[in-house]
């Protein structure tokens, strides 16, 4: 169980948005946003775990997440691209309005995290335990979450094209007023999702 989370310290800048961990400023007053970005991904680097970190709105490119554990951590406005997360283990996670173009999350276990709002382009979450995850106005394009466990988890208002949930459990998983053009549900239990209001 988690017993913290990501302090929010204020930007010194006085703008209102949160300092990265580690600095006295955000992403926007940083002398070098790409410095930034770099220190936080040799902080990752360097552990297998890591907790309560706050890394809005930083970029990331080519970087191997995978086989680690996040808690409580805030990567909201980040961009990863061609970003590793493979055999990841995470626990309330925020990756609201981030964009992932290309990214691997197979084989992850992500359990209390937030796409809401973020863009998810060519990127797969295969063969994961994905348990009450927020994609709520999301866009997702070209992703895969085939053979994986979605169960309670939310896509609301989410934009959906060419997505595939082949073989998966959507029990309890929200579908409501998600478009959706060139989605598969192929050998997935939709008879337990919810696609609908009232049912």
């Amino acid at each position: 169980m988690i017993q913290d989370m990501f302090t929010l310290v204020p930007c010194e800048a006085g703008c209102g948005h949160s300092a990265i961990t580690g600095s006295r400023l955000c992403v926007f007053h940083a002398a070098d946003p790409k410095k930034e970005s770099a220190r936080i991904e040799a902080y990752i680097s360097g552990r297998k775990q890591v907790k309560d970190l706050n890394a809005p709105g930083l970029c990331f490119e080519g970087v191997d997440f995978s086989r680690r554990q996040f808690y409580g951590c805030n990567f909201n406005h980040a961009i990863f691209s061609r970003c590793l997360f493979t055999k990841s283990l995470m626990r309330m996670v925020f990756f609201d309005f981030a964009s992932f173009y290309g990214c691997d999350f197979s084989e992850c276990d992500l359990q209390f995290l937030s796409f809401a709002g973020s863009v998810l382009q060519n990127c797969t979450f295969e063969g994961s335990e994905l348990l009450h995850v927020n994609y709520g106005g999301s866009t997702i394009r070209e992703c895969t979450f085939n053979k994986s466990n979605l169960y309670n988890s939310r896509f609301i208002n989410a934009d959906m094209e060419y997505a595939d949930f082949i073989d998966c459990n959507i029990k309890r998983v929200y579908f409501i007023k998600a478009k959706q053009e060139g989605v598969s549900f192929k050998s997935s239990n939709t008879a337990e999702a919810i696609f609908e209001l009232g049912e």
